[in-house]
């Protein structure tokens, strides 16, 4: 099997109702896809997913690398042989991890599909479905309450709220959805990098009653004696995420002891490979990982889903970043219910992108 051809293009998914988090309010998802013909019928699929909050880079830089890059290192490639095509492609690509992440998911998919079986079954087939948390985005308490009572009635049993701006208000929010929702369903608090240590503490302790599963990324990512600092001192879990974007910043998460658990995103790391080796330096550590996501189209969200479903160590998902997008190409790459995530059983990553 052989690479033929490149198709890129842009595409801008308007949510149905925005949402706030500590640094932006984000109305739409920008995502640029990649569809890489072959010399067989097989036909592979990625996406990326950038944002310069947490990947580095803008929907240009991404659209505009992937045009310019690809091609000179994939076409007339073996797509079977990802390891090396990957590590070609990995020194300029070092600055654009969603870029390579399309490229990653592609290259998988067709993997999967050339052996007509699941992506998630030739990585390692641990499990078969995993339960998502889905997000609710900075509000006021009521609002957040009926969102919370909304999402719960369709089935979600994990809660993330977003926050980081005030904390007096976080708290006040955390402590009214875990009265409203009751003692069944789990809750997780990401602050975005809005706090110091002293306001990390302070809502961890201000909001024990309400037993928050998880703090995701507390303090700025570019502090992380900051983290290490509440990961030390909270009594729950703290999270590292905008602090992870690569094997060599897992291996300093565990090295430093900076937090108890890491979230990572596909986006950020670069893809599935890379994911896989994150993986197992947290499980070398004895730290879970939680798959997280960005504001992405089914097809990225999908390719999450297939590794977390490989691999034991993966404990916790957040692939909740196709809810609410319109006019998304690759709808139907993911089946959920009742707020459990399952693939669709179709070959590679199981998504057709209509353009």
């Amino acid at each position: 099997m052989r690479i033929t051809r490149l198709e890129i293009w842009p595409v801008t998914m308007p949510l149905v109702e925005p949402y706030a988090v500590a640094y932006e309010t984000i109305s739409s998802a920008h995502n640029v896809f990649l569809r890489m013909h072959t010399d067989t019928r097989h036909v592979g699929y990625g996406c990326a997913a950038p944002d310069p909050h947490v990947t580095g880079e803008s929907i240009a830089e991404v659209l505009e690398t992937l045009t310019n890059q690809l091609a000179p290192v994939l076409e007339g490639g073996d797509p079977l042989r990802p390891a090396r095509l990957l590590e070609e492609l990995r020194p300029t690509f070092r600055e654009w991890p969603s870029a390579l992440a399309a490229v990653d998911m592609a290259l998988h998919d067709l993997l999967g599909k050339a052996s007509g079986r699941p992506l998630w079954r030739l990585l390692g087939g641990y499990r078969d479905s995993i339960p998502t948390s889905v997000t609710i985005g900075i509000l006021d308490e009521q609002e957040t309450v009926e969102h919370a009572r909304d999402w719960v009635a369709q089935g979600f049993r994990s809660l993330k709220l977003k926050g980081g701006r005030n904390v007096e208000c976080d708290i006040a929010r955390v402590l009214e959805v875990r009265e409203q929702v009751g003692d069944g369903i789990e809750l997780r608090f990401d602050a975005n990098q809005g706090y110091s240590v002293a306001d990390a503490l302070r809502f961890v302790h201000e909001t024990s009653a309400a037993r928050v599963e998880v703090l995701e990324q507390p303090t700025p990512a570019g502090e992380p004696g900051l983290l290490a600092e509440v990961t030390r001192d909270a009594a729950i879990p703290i999270m590292a995420d905008e602090s992870l974007k690569g094997l060599r910043d897992a291996y300093r998460v565990v090295q430093d002891s900076l937090a108890d658990m890491v979230n990572v995103k596909l986006m950020k790391v670069g893809g599935i490979a890379e994911a896989l080796q994150i993986n197992a330096v947290a499980r070398a550590a004895g730290i879970e990982v939680m798959v997280g996501c960005m504001d992405e189209a089914a097809l990225g969200i999908a390719a999450g889903l297939h590794f977390a479903l490989a691999r034991p160590n993966v404990a916790y998902a957040d692939l909740d970043g196709h809810l609410g997008l319109q006019d998304d190409p690759s709808h139907g790459a993911v089946v959920i219910r009742d707020g459990v995530l399952y693939p669709n059983e179709k070959p590679g990553l199981g998504a057709e992108v209509r353009e």
